[in-house]
């Protein structure tokens, strides 16, 4: 039963010699045809040259591949020692890994390169967003200062108003030097009030000018057509819109109005009272003194609230790095794993085959009794076959013709040492038989 199974067995592996020899072939073909398709994206030059060296890159590689996993095809599975076979196997890892650094990337980048260029595409659109909207944030947060300006320049207009009419300051109406100061500091900060909002407009321009900058690279990355000709489009739209996150930088009027609001105390002069009597000219002195105290303490809020703002982080200009396809597949591996799942087993599938081999070739010893040291003929052809039975009638033959010569040497005596003549005399005495 066990040679049958053997045989069996062998059978089986002579039948698949031509397929496994057919299937290496396509393999390494398969190999280097992504190769080569991976390492044109990596070379400069003429296009004749970029063939040329594409070409001899990839068939380099799919020779070696084909010759690699051949040699171990034909010497692991006949290998029995534990530490031959060990050899084998780190040999076949090493190779493993040189297979993978030579081809197998380059698989992937040939599989999934554009996918990966997409994908570094839509990151940094997202990027971009990120810079733009930070950038509209910071241009913006000045705007929040506007409801403080108008509240205060609004409470100098009214105080104004009513000292003028009724005198609600220093009891004594008219347009006074009280009047005149009190709508001073309420034009300057209707002046300061105006520039913020006329900033608005700017950075709302300049904000949707960027919000068409993306629209377009988003358009880029999701449209068809060659890779490289959407990158280079891209690339342009990049430019514009790095140039427009700048720009929203600098159209920031925090430090304006930061600048305003120190002028705002720091240039204070109290006007001469110029009231009919002493008595009305103490009272304006009062009324003056009260309203720089109020002033003075309006800039400090302004300036303490424009600090806030231009502590924030500046954003910082992004710049964008074109990639190549190789170089997007390995940034972005862990988002093609099954692409450089697919690219690896193309180059390491023979790996399977060559532990198939081993299993069926123990079986085969196992079968055979070779591993209890009982060694069968099973496995001889038929022409072995014949010549061992000439070898033993041979042999039988030859044990014939000496048994025939030392019948005929006994008959005749010779070579005889000693012969015993039970009727004649002996050197030694009979034994008696009782």
């Amino acid at each position: 039963m066990g040679a049958s199974h053997s045989y069996t067995l062998r059978g089986q592996q002579t039948r698949l010699d031509l397929t496994t020899k057919v299937t290496l072939a396509v393999l390494a073909l398969a190999s280097g045809v992504y190769t080569y398709l991976g390492v044109r994206e990596l070379l400069n030059g003429t296009a004749t040259t970029v063939f040329l060296g594409a070409v001899i890159y990839s068939s380099a590689v799919s020779v070696a591949i084909y010759a690699f996993w051949s040699f171990l095809m034909r010497f692991m599975p006949h290998v029995r020692q534990p530490r031959s076979r060990a050899m084998l196997y780190l040999a076949m890892a090493i190779g493993s890994a040189m297979i993978i650094a030579m081809s197998s990337w380059l698989n992937a980048a040939a599989l999934a390169g554009s996918a990966a260029i997409e994908q570094h595409l839509a990151v940094t659109t997202e990027e971009y967003q990120q810079k733009l909207n930070e950038a509209h944030e910071n241009a913006l947060a000045a705007q929040s200062l506007l409801p403080d300006i108008q509240l205060a320049s609004q409470r100098f207009a009214r105080l104004s108003d009513q000292e003028a009419q009724s005198g609600a300051l220093t009891g004594t109406s008219g347009s006074g030097t009280v009047v005149q100061y009190l709508r001073q500091m309420s034009n300057q900060l209707t002046g300061l009030q105006g520039e913020i909002e006329a900033s608005r407009t700017e950075v709302s321009a300049l904000f949707d000018e960027g919000g068409v900058r993306l629209g377009a690279m988003r358009q880029l990355v999701s449209s068809q057509g060659p890779i490289a000709e959407r990158s280079n489009s891209y690339s342009e739209q990049a430019v514009a819109l790095s140039g427009l996150i700048t720009a929203l930088q600098q159209t920031s009027v925090a430090p304006a109005v930061r600048r305003a609001a120190e002028d705002l105390g720091r240039t204070f002069i109290a006007p001469i009272a110029d009231g009919a009597d002493a008595d009305l000219r103490t009272r304006q002195s009062e009324v003056v003194g009260r309203v720089e105290a109020a002033v003075q303490a309006q800039s400090a809020a302004l300036a303490g609230a424009a600090d806030e703002i231009l502590a924030r982080p500046v954003v910082e200009a992004l710049r964008f790095t074109p990639l190549s396809a190789p170089e997007a597949v390995i940034r972005y591996a862990r988002d093609f794993l099954p692409s450089w799942a697919g690219a690896i087993s193309i180059d390491l599938l023979p790996a399977v085959l060559i532990f198939i081999l081993c299993i069926v070739q123990d079986a085969i010893r196992r079968e055979d009794g070779e591993d209890t040291g009982e060694f069968e003929t099973q496995d001889m052809s038929a022409a072995e076959l014949l010549r061992a039975l000439r070898i033993q009638k041979r042999l039988r033959a030859m044990d014939v013709e000496e048994e025939r010569e030392l019948v005929a040497a006994v008959a005749d005596g010779d070579g005889i040492v000693q012969r015993n003549d039970p009727a004649g005399p002996t050197p030694f005495p009979k034994t008696v038989v009782r």
